[in-house]
């Protein structure tokens, strides 16, 4: 079987080693398109491949009409909305994530972007200590479970979380406080910390009357997705309440001037949650034995669109 890897951001090359080293040890040819600038050089490199390893590359109806033989592809990471599931669907072709492989490094850099923020992004002026405060998570995946682990043990915060497919049992195993539901969360905690997915039902759901309910000083942090945020209602929340605080790794868009709430927000200039050295190995590694497995015995663990 021929496996390509479809990057424009290029794994790291120990990434690539590994992910050579199980694909070409199953038997199989591994082929590479790193860098590349325009769509035709994808659409050209799909023609004769049985499977692919992407990262933030898009793949969508067009890209599939030209992988006459592709079967798989594994998105490295955990979000999935770049691969458009219903024409994989209608293509017959199986759609993969990598759940959990980004999920400490996603979970350092939220505490570290919350530092940064409780610290009044470190301008010189006192800010706030993260001990006794309430954290919420809102979902309780890979990510936000890593998130709680190093906010309990590292900065003794009282870590709540809402998760609508996640029993109460399994939240309060973890030693989490569980709450019914989403509006419960932002009125408790002085911390909200987004983990949620793009879907139909989150997408514009961190809207101006829930982020409105979170106490006075309440920060809001945001290393999901964008399409989560109301922008145009949080940028009129944040100015009608200037105690509130929005920190992001994801870029807003281009006319939601959030720059204007200076000492207040704070966003990475790129996403920033997976960009570690061990994360991009990780993921890379497990697509690779992902698609290993699809071949060797139909395993489909991980599918995302059935």
């Amino acid at each position: 079987m021929k496996v390509l890897v479809a990057t424009e951001k290029p794994f790291a090359a120990a990434a690539v080693n590994g992910i050579r080293a199980e694909v070409e040890g199953a038997g199989h040819e591994l082929v590479l398109l790193e860098k590349y600038t325009e769509k035709a050089q994808l659409l050209e490199a799909v023609k004769d491949v049985d499977a692919m390893i992407i990262r933030s590359d898009k793949v969508d109806a067009e890209v599939l009409d030209a992988a006459k033989q592709l079967k798989i592809v594994v998105r490295a990471g955990a979000g999935y909305d770049n691969i458009d599931l219903a024409a994989a669907t209608a293509h017959n072709v199986v759609a993969e994530n990598t759940p959990g492989q980004n999920a400490n490094a996603v979970a350092e850099l939220v505490c570290g972007l919350l530092v940064y923020g409780v610290r009044n992004f470190y301008n010189g002026k006192a800010g706030t200590e993260l001990m006794g405060k309430k954290l919420g998570l809102l979902a309780f995946g890979n990510v936000g479970r890593n998130v709680a682990r190093i906010a309990k043990g590292g900065f003794g915060m009282d870590v709540y979380a809402y998760d609508a497919y996640c029993p109460k049992e399994v939240i309060e195993a973890a030693g989490v406080h569980a709450v019914d539901s989403q509006d419960a969360l932002f009125e408790t905690c002085d911390v909200v910390s987004l983990h949620i997915p793009a879907t139909p039902e989150t997408k514009q759901s961190i809207n101006y009357a829930l982020v409105n309910k979170m106490r006075k000083g309440g920060i809001l942090l945001n290393t999901a997705r964008k399409e989560v945020i109301n922008e145009p209602e949080l940028l009129k929340l944040m100015a009608e309440r200037e105690d509130l605080k929005y920190i992001t790794d994801i870029k807003p868009d281009a006319d939601a001037d959030f720059a204007a709430f200076e000492g207040r927000y704070f966003a990475t200039p790129k996403k920033m949650g997976a960009q570690t050295a061990e994360a991009n190995t990780n993921a890379g590694i497990a697509a690779a034995k992902q698609i290993n497995a699809y071949f060797k015995d139909g395993c489909t663990k991980f599918q995302v669109n059935k």
